[in-house]
């Protein structure tokens, strides 16, 4: 009776504790439910349930997403490597977190914190997978935002520096195209501008974008149907000049204009206005919706962008009508020094500028017997008669001395001049003048003349500005005659001077030959010296630690043979020694130092091993010929260069391969050989740099050194690496002085030069080199044994 009343008791108790937990499941169902998107999936990814919030966000009701997996949410934002690290992570079990951007049924977007976690049956395999979510959209949208704001003050900023530097239009609008593609998600941008005397809309500059590249629209050919696209806004722009936005348009054949990747388009333009005048536009095409702020700075843009246009259109314009003249004077000069057509040239284009009657060139010739003044040159009204020629003597002493003066003569109406003479002013009558401007040109070489303009018509005011250009233009006419009788004496003297030339010329290669020679001979016995005294200054320190090592580990075992002796017959030692050793922790110490004194020693050792090669490549003491193994010195020259090529975080992890013959002694000069191997392998590193920079491949940068006994008499070296080669007209000129195909600073064009003396002329051997473009390059260097 009592054990039935107990077990009546217990089952009481169990379905109490059942009901409270079933309450509080039923409590944290409601918690999660009220505040968390769940959803349920198969082991497939199969949807099996999702809660009301769920339904609520995503704008699916529950029958369209059960059955379904989570792609029918996919906002096509986040990669396929993402979602494959998510699916790997489940699959083993374990929890994934992250944040995930998710794409409504209508089309909005939203940003959902997710954890999923995996259901696992009794074999600890996953059965299913639980997803709860936090709607996080607003968050990212404060971040999106602030990150809208920071991109479009920089894009702002950017925009005002590219607008205030100085160049052509193309140039200064493409620069802007080019900043807005980088701040924008954008397919397009374009901008055009009104041809001022058709009206014609003529594209100026442009950027079209495909993924994550943008290129710039050189050429209507590019994109020859632009025009199609914008044509139907371009009457509404000129109308009412307001600017379009986020306008969705529809594109026949969308293939042929815009890049696959950009089938959703969003077209946004901007009239570019100035003083009420429409004088181009700047169109978008976008894959999204540009927000407020965006379109108020693009607002902002296409204004300052048409206010730069206008100014770069005025100071054109400026340059165009009276600029001009200068600049085909001066073009004149540099391209040629025939007198004739410059001074030809300056007075017509001076009257068509100036609208005058007559302008013309007046030529003093300082003759010992007689110096006189004549017109040599001269652009007139048809219905004037000519003034070329010789003027009268006894007309000409006014003129001839204003210009040995070098004075500038302004007479705006010859009736009210009173300083004239009569001689100047009957000549001036005659040919029927009644204003004139002459101003002298001064040349540096003697040679005296002015430009003269007149006029027929009455009164001629001559202003500040055109005095100014007919100024400059006489400083362009007396840089000609300077060119011209710099031209004539040059003429003569070259011909001296080539024939000194042609006997010079051997002499001055032999002496090319001789200097380089000397420079890298004294640059070598330099370094020669400099290398042995390093490393006999790094030898003598460096041998003390090593040998003091070897004491210092003897001590160091003995000291930690009596720390063991105490520690065994004193096993209980005095708090503070105690204290002490825990403090330093002396067993670490104990096993450290040992390995520290160890790396010392291969240290020292490497060290030492440096310093010998250093000594042995120098040879210093070997000017003359030796008996020597030619392998000894190709080993020292790799150490010389092992910060080069070896993996070290400066070199480039090249792979050297060696192919050592069984080689005799080889009597040669060995500091001298060693300057070849020097020079030769540095040019293969330098090959394989270029290499790596220029062309990205999966070969690994090798070098083969392979060594070898020719025909019984002759010792052959190859070194060859597998870098890009040589092209045959660079092959051929490899061994001449001076001649280098690396930039200015990075080499003299003697290394290889020198060489060839050295292995030629001072050995009796050969030095040649094999290659082709992408084949890689082989020297052959041949001694005699």
């Amino acid at each position: 009776m009592k054990l039935l009343k107990f077990t009546i008791n217990k089952q009481k108790q169990n379905e109490i504790a059942l009901k409270k937990y079933i309450q509080e499941l039923e409590a944290f169902r409601f918690a999660l439910n009220a505040h968390s998107l769940v959803a349920i999936t198969d082991i497939t990814g199969e949807i099996t349930y999702v809660n009301d919030l769920f339904c609520e966000v995503s704008k699916y009701s529950r029958e369209e997403l059960l059955g379904q997996d989570h792609r029918i949410i996919n906002s096509g934002y986040h990669t396929n490597e993402f979602f494959a690290n998510l699916w790997k992570t489940i699959a083993q079990g374990k929890i994934w977190k992250g944040e995930i951007k998710n794409k409504a049924k209508d089309g909005a977007f939203y940003w959902v914190d997710t954890l999923i976690a995996p259901i696992l049956d009794s074999d600890g395999k996953p059965y299913q997978y639980v997803a709860i979510r936090t709607d996080i959209t607003q968050r990212k949208l404060s971040e999106l935002a602030l990150l809208e704001r920071s991109r479009l003050s920089v894009l702002s900023a950017e925009i005002s520096l590219t607008l205030s530097q100085s160049g052509a239009l193309p140039e200064i609008l493409q620069n802007c195209t080019n900043t807005i593609s980088q701040y924008l998600d954008i397919g397009f941008v374009c901008i055009w501008t009104f041809e001022r005397q058709t009206n014609q809309l003529q594209l100026q500059a442009g950027v079209h974008c495909t993924g994550i590249t943008c290129s710039a629209l050189n050429d209507t050919k590019d994109f020859p149907d632009h025009i199609l696209l914008v044509d139907n806004i371009i009457s509404l722009i000129i109308q009412n000049h307001q600017a379009i936005f986020n306008e969705e348009i529809s594109i026949n054949n969308s293939e042929k204009l815009l890049d696959s990747t950009f089938s959703i388009s969003r077209f946004s333009a901007y009239p570019l206005i100035v003083e009420q005048q429409l004088i181009g536009i700047m169109a978008l095409f976008s894959k999204q919706l540009f927000t407020e702020p965006t379109h108020n700075l693009l607002n902002w843009i296409a204004n300052n962008i048409a206010v730069a246009i206008d100014r770069i259109w005025a100071r054109e314009e400026l340059l165009s009508r009276r600029e001009a003249l200068l600049l085909r004077l001066a073009s004149q000069i540099r391209s040629s020094l025939d007198l004739d057509m410059i001074l030809e040239t300056a007075v017509n284009e001076i009257r068509s500028l100036l609208q005058i009657d007559r302008c013309y060139f007046l030529s003093y010739l300082p003759y010992p017997s007689q110096p006189s003044l004549t017109i040599t040159y001269e652009a007139r009204n048809p219905d004037f008669p000519t003034m070329l020629g010789t003027i009268p003597l006894q007309k000409s002493a006014f003129l001839t001395e204003i210009l040995l003066s070098k004075e500038l003569i302004c007479i705006e109406n010859i009736n009210s001049e009173s300083h004239l003479d009569e001689d100047m002013q009957e000549l001036l009558t005659e040919f029927g003048i009644t204003s004139q401007l002459l101003l002298p040109v001064k040349s540096n070489s003697g040679e005296i003349g002015a430009i003269v303009c007149s006029h027929c018509s009455g009164d001629r005011i001559w202003t500040k500005s055109e005095i100014n250009l007919l100024q400059a233009v006489c400083d362009q006419l007396a840089i000609a005659i300077d060119h011209a009788q710099l031209y004539t004496q040059s003429r003569s003297a070259t011909l001296v001077a080539q024939t000194q030339a042609e006997k010079l010329t051997e002499t001055l290669h032999k002496l090319q030959q001789t200097q380089s020679q000397l420079i890298q001979n004294e640059k070598m016995s330099s370094l020669g010296q400099l290398v042995a005294g390093v490393a006999h200054e790094i030898n003598n320190p460096v041998n003390f630690i090593h040998g003091n090592l070897t004491y210092a580990n003897e001590y160091f075992q003995e000291m930690l043979t009596l720390l063991r002796l105490y520690q065994q017959h004193y096993p209980q030692p005095q708090a503070e020694i105690e204290d002490l050793a825990e403090k330093i922790d002396l067993e670490f110490i104990t096993s450290d130092l040992s390995k520290l004194l160890s790396s010392m020693n291969v240290g020292t050792n490497r060290i030492r091993e440096i310093v010998l090669g250093l000594r042995n490549f120098s040879r210093h003491d070997e000017a003359d010929k030796k008996l020597v193994d030619i392998h000894e010195g190709i080993e020292n020259t790799l150490l010389i260069l092992h910060h080069r090529w070896k993996n070290n975080g400066i070199g480039l992890d090249i792979c050297i391969v060696k192919e050592y013959g069984n080689l005799p002694l080889v009597d040669c000069y060995p500091g001298q050989l060693n300057q070849v191997f020097m020079n030769i392998l540095t040019n293969a590193i330098d090959a394989l740099e270029e290499s790596n920079l220029n062309i990205k491949t999966t070969d690994k940068p090798q070098i083969l050194i392979r060594t070898e006994i020719f025909e019984s008499k002759f010792v052959v070296i190859r070194i060859i690496d597998n870098g890009l080669g040589i092209a045959e007209d660079v092959r051929k000129r490899l061994f001449d002085p001076f001649f280098t195909t690396k930039p200015i600073g990075k080499g003299t064009g003697l290394g290889l030069s020198i060489s060839y003396q050295i292995v030629v002329e001072k050995h009796g051997g050969i030095l040649n080199c094999l290659s082709e473009p992408g084949k890689g390059t082989e020297f052959w260097i041949q001694i005699p044994i």
